[in-house]
């Protein structure tokens, strides 16, 4: 019986290399689509496949329903969340008869909100779901709990104390708490810990964290952190006069392998223990400007790398792009003189005895950008403007020009310039990795309500980007997850299996193949919360475990530190082309 299965193994190897034969027999070398890639070397060893290709745009839909102020990828029904505010009390998409009745927002004069300003938008088919929310979102955070539902915090006015809960099923609308925080969260960060638990920092005049009850509960305290008062910036304008100018809302704050809290606010950084809350380490000055809102650079905790067996001290590093001198806010607001934004990015290795932000520059200053992972651990810089900072009509020269970031090449050698996109994505643009590995982009509103007749509209269109790796020519490389047959449940420290069906005869755990795990972000106004990507450990690859499918053994995360608990997308990442994600669950 073994001989025969022999002898059917061989008979289709053959079959497999007559038919690529008779294809290559084809080939046309005038032909672009068939032009054999270039491979380049990069610095950690690891060789991509390179073919000049700068990526697409395309546009997937004319009217998201409301302007995409914020986003958010949900596991479960694999859908894009977007919502704005409901300040304005106006959208593009009626609430429909089963969301009624409208909501009452001013009792005493029977006034009436009857539109939706939060949407499910169907990455596959582009269709909309209204859902009903009543406390205001302007500005406020988000982030997945372990089984991929969605806990909202802050806001603007009587939603700023609130904690919203929306759970990932086909019928399920928002359910709100109006007073669960203990103290107004406008323009704050939330981050997911380690147990699964949620932490909100800072907000205009809060100076302060809070860790967020259970639904139902309330919190009666904040904690004082003196590190977000002491970076707020006042402008003297002389007479005891003073312009707020801020700079360090939407802090940038990251779960670091270590169990701390990394926590930049406009150009400085601080490391906070959770557990004991002190601040045990504060790094050097990223000098240039200031990064956080208004100023409004962005920033990514940069891919972490994992083995079959970690060393005790894991190294992580962050990155910190863009933004605008420290007074910039000040001149585009009441001036309506709008300053060129920064054009440098920092690194900083946060584990580093000596840690010192290393600066480059990248190919043009932008403010108000998204920094998006890649399934790759590229990083895509996306959105925003050259000049001015947020706020309404307080930028100019939107950035059209994507640009490719790639940590590991040499320096000087990271930047690439990818294709232009046409829609400008200033004020409140937003961007999602979506599972097949292209960039959904939404959003854009510099206005306070919703205005289309003016230079820079309220922006309603939805585009998908696909970076270079999705060039049609390398197709080929394109592995493909079998979910039905792979691990999608798994413990920390776990090898866990995941098949893939492959063109190649026999894969090797060398460095041409990647898993990655990466967590989806909650996106708004630049900042990007709880978006990571971890590179795991292969500890096996049994090639044709089945024929042209092959079984990849990984080892997950040793612990929540590392990776919180909670839904990821997983991609298996050959020669730099990533499968499309496969969701999977830790915990």
């Amino acid at each position: 019986m073994a001989g025969i299965f022999r002898k059917v193994l061989l008979f289709l190897s053959l079959l497999f290399v007559t038919e690529s034969a008779a294809s290559f027999s084809n080939v046309s070398f005038n032909d672009p689509a068939t032009v054999k890639p270039k491979r380049g070397k990069l610095r950690d060893g690891n060789e991509d496949v390179q073919t000049g290709y700068k990526g697409k745009w395309e546009l997937v839909s004319q009217n998201s329903g409301v302007s995409a102020m914020h986003a958010i990828l949900l596991p479960n029904i694999n859908k894009v969340l977007m919502y704005d505010a409901n300040i304005w009390r106006i959208s593009k998409l009626p609430l429909p008869p089963q969301k009624m009745p409208c909501v009452l927002y001013d009792p005493e004069y029977r006034l009436q909100d009857c539109w939706a300003h939060s949407v499910l938008f169907d990455i596959e088919t582009s269709e909309l779901k209204a859902l009903k929310i009543e406390t205001d979102t302007w500005c406020s955070s988000g982030g997945l709990t372990v089984d991929g539902n969605l806990v909202s915090t802050g806001g603007y006015r009587a939603g700023a104390n609130s904690v919203r809960y929306l759970s990932t099923c086909e019928n399920c609308d928002w359910r709100e708490y109006p007073t669960a925080l203990a103290e107004p969260r406008w323009y704050a960060t939330q981050v997911t810990l380690p147990d699964g638990s949620f932490i909100v920092v800072g907000g205009r005049d809060a100076f302060s964290y809070e860790y967020i009850p259970l639904e139902g509960q309330i919190n009666k305290k904040a904690i004082f952190l003196p590190f977000l008062r002491d970076t707020s910036d006042n402008m003297n304008l002389g007479k005891q006069n003073f312009f707020r100018l801020e700079n360090n809302l939407y802090p940038f704050v990251y779960l670091i392998p270590d169990g701390n809290l990394f926590i930049f606010a406009n150009n400085r950084s601080i490391l906070l223990n959770p557990t004991t809350n002190k601040v045990v380490r504060e790094f050097p000055v990223l000098p240039g400007g200031s990064r956080n809102y208004p100023a409004s650079g962005s920033s990514v905790i940069l891919p972490i790398k994992l083995y079959v067996d970690n060393p005790e001290i894991i190294p992580v590093e962050v990155m910190v792009c863009g933004g605008a001198k420290w007074d910039a806010f000040y001149f585009a607001d009441t001036k309506k003189q709008f300053m060129p934004a920064l054009q440098d990015c920092g690194r900083l290795s946060l584990m580093s005895e000596n840690a010192v932000w290393k600066t480059e520059l990248m190919p043009s200053p932008r403010t108000m950008g998204d920094m998006r992972i890649l399934p790759t651990g590229d990083v895509l810089l996306i959105n925003g403007a050259k000049t001015g900072t947020s706020a309404w009509g307080d930028a100019e020269e939107p950035n059209l020009v994507p640009v490719l970031y790639k940590p590991n090449e040499l320096r000087g050698n990271r930047f690439q310039e990818l294709a232009a996109g046409t829609i400008p994505r200033m004020y409140h643009s937003s961007s999602v990795l979506l599972p097949d590995g292209k960039v959904l982009i939404a959003g854009s509103n510099t206005h306070d309500g919703y205005k289309y007749d003016v230079k820079y509209p309220t922006e309603l269109r939805v585009e998908k980007f696909s970076p270079p790796y999705l060039d049609p020519t390398l197709a080929t490389l394109r592995h493909e997850i079998v979910v039905d047959t792979s691990d999608k449940v798994i413990n920390y420290g776990q090898r866990f299996s995941v098949k893939v069906r492959s063109k190649e005869l026999a894969l090797n755990k060398g460095d041409e193949l990647k898993v990655t795990m990466y967590a989806p972000c909650f996106t708004t106004h630049g900042i990007s919360m709880n978006e990571r990507l971890l590179i795991l450990g292969v500890a096996d690859v049994v090639n044709n475990a089945w024929p042209g499918i092959h079984n990849i053994m990984a080892v997950a995360p040793p612990s929540g530190k590392i990776a919180p608990p909670g839904y990821y997308l997983l991609f298996v990442v050959y020669k730099g082309v990533p499968s499309a994600g496969m969701w999977i669950q830790i915990k």
